[in-house]
């Protein structure tokens, strides 16, 4: 990691979504390096202070507006861009709200850069959702995108914008769909992201962990230091990856029984508590992708860029409680 961090010394990096979980690791993880970090937020009172020997610039605004894209751009090298609403349910539920607010940042990033002649790399947080519901696994990228949510429909919108552009020569560009991210850092602020997160903490406090019945379907659980450590290097690679997507995730199957059982378990060896887990009825509503299978096969992108993961479940429930005790 620290040879890879050592390509971002003197770069100017603009992370979006700078409050949220995983730009707040790489803004840990850059702290380290003689940088410039450039952390957009739409509220300055969200972002917590960094310690570190990277020069930190905080800029607060609307990332549906230009001027807050040609205040935030100038003279970056990279972005990475993670700003997103991400509740699969408000998505449906107001589907213009979600269009400004997670294809239309894209469109004003990308239009500042063309408009104004700047060409930095830009990185999407992507997810594997956009996909839909898999028709067999492991998922490797090369499958046909058919959305099942407002949600997806509008992420896989914004990860074309970013392609297209890159194709045409205006930024470098690369989209990582991610597979369901866990590990230490700040909450997710969406109900229904963040759940294995939620389950450690209920599992510490001694509370049951519930999940919807059957429980039998399969994901592929990623550990954040793996999700910073594949941005990093995506950006350093980007010439390699330009106007690409490519799938990252583990490329391990739990069904969420398994993941809930196994965070009992290894929580348990810490506390000397073994709480239950429960399987409730599922509520009316729930969104089909809720019902679907994933494992990921990384190999296209580990391939270009040596990435691999590094910390499997066990290890990261582990890393998880231990940062929460």
């Amino acid at each position: 990691m620290n040879e890879l961090l050592a390509s971002y010394a003197g770069k100017r990096i603009v992370l979006t979504g700078a409050s949220g979980y995983v730009a707040g690791s790489l803004a840990s993880a850059l702290a380290k390096v003689a940088c410039t970090v450039v952390r957009l937020s739409r509220s300055l009172r969200q972002l917590e202070p960094v310690q570190g020997i990277a020069n930190f610039v905080d800029i607060e605004g609307d990332l549906q507006s230009r001027a807050t894209w040609e205040n935030a751009l100038a003279g970056a090298d990279f972005v990475f861009h993670l700003a997103a609403q991400t509740s699969v349910y408000i998505a449906n539920a107001n589907l213009e709200e979600d269009w400004k607010n997670n294809v239309l940042p894209m469109v004003q990033l990308l239009e500042c850069c063309r408009v104004k002649g700047w060409m930095p790399c830009v990185v999407y947080a992507g997810t594997v959702t956009q996909l839909g519901i898999p028709a067999s696994l492991p998922v490797t990228g090369e499958e046909r995108d058919r959305p099942v949510s407002v949600y997806d429909l509008h992420k896989a919108m914004a990860e074309q914008y970013l392609l297209y552009s890159a194709r045409q020569g205006s930024v470098t560009g690369v989209s990582l769909r991610l597979a369901n991210v866990y590990g230490p850092g700040p909450r997710s602020a969406g109900a229904d992201r963040g759940v294995l997160n939620k389950m450690v903490v209920r599992a510490i406090k001694g509370d049951p962990l519930t999940l919807y019945k059957p429980g039998h379907y399969l994901r592929d659980y990623l550990y954040i230091d793996d999700v910073v450590e594949a941005f990093l290097t995506a950006g350093i690679h980007a010439a390699r990856l330009n106007a690409n997507y490519f799938v990252v995730g583990s490329g391990q199957g739990f069904t969420i029984d398994q993941a809930l059982h196994l965070v009992a378990e290894r929580v348990a060896l810490k506390t000397g508590r073994h709480v239950p887990v429960q399987h409730v009825d599922p509520p009316d509503g729930l969104s089909p992708i809720e019902s679907r299978n994933f494992v990921a096969d990384s190999t296209r992108f580990s391939e270009l860029t040596g990435w691999r993961p590094r910390c499997l479940l066990p290890e990261g429930i582990d890393r998880t409680a231990s940062s929460l005790l």
